[in-house]
């Protein structure tokens, strides 16, 4: 049994982050906490979340309330023992004396940092492109500025950095540099669009698949996705899988929706 640490921070409009004790479980950047909720509530189904940090025994994850289950955590949760799972999946390859870039969309940012922090710690060089949907959904900046070599915050509306798309901020940094790796995680869409702008490069290209998973440990197959390579298992083949692997068209929830929704 893990503990919960303080009560759930509000970090952004609907987005609240929450500090775990999982003990001497050791993690890597892009790996997921699967979280219960209240035993009334859903007595099965967990929650994943991606592991936003780690300190010690220590992890961070941050949630946005979408439904009955993030809004029974953000409402009920308390300091104390808490049922968590952690951690679970596959995470990032981190390249080491490199340089990477790092496309994040909403709440897809969260894997982000850990990773944008080991990274850092292994000497390469970072460029960030945060996507949002408006200001008030951009949650803890100043953690993403301090691993940040090259920072791009692009929102919807205009209303933080540029006006726009995550897409197209990632564009206009890979034409001008060629990273040796590049790591996305957010709308499957942008994922995908993403992948697509970087077909002629060659660099390490990962993601962080957004699936649904209902056990979270490879039993239901749940969170199938289709790659070129056969299906794989989200939970446990990922989260993070080959970005050109994927067979894209699969798993689009929505062509058209580029947002980055808060």
């Amino acid at each position: 049994m893990a503990t919960l640490l303080e009560k759930p921070v509000e970090v952004a409009k609907d987005h609240f982050l929450m500090k775990i004790d999982i003990g001497d479980r050791m993690s890597v950047p892009g790996q997921f906490a699967n979280i219960r909720v209240g035993a009334s509530l859903d007595p099965l189904i967990r929650r994943p979340f991606s592991i936003h940090d780690r300190n010690g025994s220590v992890i961070d994850v941050v949630i946005r309330i979408v439904g009955r289950g993030t809004s029974w955590l953000w409402e009920h949760a308390k300091p104390g023992p808490i049922d968590v799972l952690a951690p679970l999946g596959r995470g990032f390859t981190v390249v080491e004396n490199g340089t990477a870039l790092l496309v994040g969309g909403g709440v897809g940012n969260a894997p982000l940092y850990y990773l944008a922090r080991e990274l850092r710690g292994k000497g390469t060089k970072v460029a960030y492109v945060y996507g949002a949907r408006s200001l008030e959904c951009v949650y803890l900046r100043e953690r993403y500025e301090s691993v940040s070599d090259v920072m791009r915050i692009v929102t919807d509306d205009g209303s933080c950095g540029g006006k726009g798309y995550a897409t197209d901020a990632a564009s206009e940094l890979a034409e001008s540099t060629d990273y040796d790796a590049v790591y996305v995680c957010g709308p499957t869409v942008m994922m995908a669009k993403t992948v697509s702008l970087l077909r002629k490069k060659k660099a390490l290209v990962q993601v962080s698949v957004e699936n649904y998973f209902g056990c979270g440990v490879g039993l239901c197959s749940g969170c199938t996705v289709e790659t070129v390579d056969g299906n794989k298992r989200a939970c446990v083949d990922g989260p993070v899988l080959d970005g050109r692997s994927i067979e894209w068209p699969s798993i689009y929830e929505d062509p058209d929706a580029l947002s980055c929704s808060c």
